[in-house]
């Protein structure tokens, strides 16, 4: 039995509804990291999507099919990082309202995107249980549709497109490497591996503060993430009830990395290679860095995730 709803043709539909709204992103290669690693590599720069994260992709998807009855009422989530700017974008494209429940404590700089794109933020108390019940509250008075950041399988198809377009480009993939935090952006591309390029191996790259995905796919069940320590803030949720059977069936392995490798791959991708990459997006990177021999003289395609940093806490000088 299939761990998922979603099927090759809904990938593809997805590709086919977000095309005119997102970019298709640059696929770049480095003599130096292939030297560095010792495989050839490829790193899919979703740091240059719109909102400047692959969550762009799924939003987009989600929003485009609701029905007219749903979009008159707009769209609502509760989101502290990149989902909240990509749905209130989408929305805005749209012409529909977004409603946006954002921690007290989120960066300034985040809430006042999200708000540039004429989304209502709603603050709420930085817990979970918080954020929840205020989103309950804001979906009975708004009558908004609610799209989950992660779990939700429009969204995961809309994920999904990004490893196409890497399958479309580059043939004889040996390995794909996303990172997982709640687990959308990694079931997606395990889902397109599967159905597209079912020879290429999928891994999860996980933060070792942050090993919810590692420990639950070891556990066989979804082991939720308490008090995370990582500086991949991107990294901190937990796997989801449509998200974890995708990669607990599909995913080769989770594999988790230390942060000081991790900023020492973010610094290197900031030099070598000249773009702005967040904590989230160079753990990928850490992974091949610290597991060389898992992919030695192998083709290898890194989703680089997203470019949203906060530039007051850059990690490195």
């Amino acid at each position: 039995m299939s761990p998922t709803n979603i099927t090759m043709e809904d990938i593809r539909s997805a590709q086919d509804r977000i095309a005119t709204f997102i970019h298709r992103t640059p696929i770049l290669t480095s003599n130096t990291f292939n030297k560095l690693v010792g495989c050839e590599l490829f790193f899919k720069c979703e740091n240059f999507q719109k909102v400047g994260a692959f969550k762009y992709r799924g939003a987009t998807n989600a929003v485009s099919q609701l029905g007219p009855g749903e979009a008159v009422n707009g769209v609502a989530t509760h989101s502290s990082g990149n989902h909240a700017q990509a749905l209130a974008l989408a929305a805005a494209i749209k012409g529909i309202p977004a409603h946006i429940v954002m921690p007290r404590n989120a960066p300034l700089s985040k809430k006042e995107a999200v708000a540039g794109y004429g989304a209502n933020v709603i603050e709420c108390e930085p817990t979970l249980e918080a954020r929840e019940s205020t989103l309950n509250q804001v979906v009975k008075e708004t009558g908004a549709s609610f799209i989950h950041p992660y779990n939700d399988e429009r969204i995961i198809a809309g994920q999904a497109t990004c490893a196409l377009e890497i399958m479309e480009k580059i043939h004889d993939l040996d390995v794909l490497i996303a990172p997982v935090g709640g687990g959308g952006l990694l079931s997606g591309t395990a889902l397109t591996a599967r159905y597209f390029s079912p020879k290429t191996r999928v891994f999860g790259a996980e933060p070792s503060g942050a090993d919810d995905a590692f420990k639950s796919v070891k556990s066989g069940h979804i082991i939720p993430s308490v008090n995370p320590q990582t500086i991949a803030d991107g990294l901190l949720t937990s796997l989801g009830d449509k998200t974890f059977p995708i990669i607990q069936r599909y995913v080769e392995q989770i594999l988790t990395v230390d942060d000081e490798v991790t900023i020492k791959a973010m610094k290197l991708i900031w030099q070598r290679m000249k773009i702005i990459v967040e904590p989230s997006s160079a753990v990928a990177l850490a992974v091949v860095m610290t597991y060389t021999e898992h992919f030695k003289n192998q083709r290898v395609a890194i989703i680089l995730s997203g470019g949203n940093i906060d530039f007051d806490k850059i990690p490195f000088r």
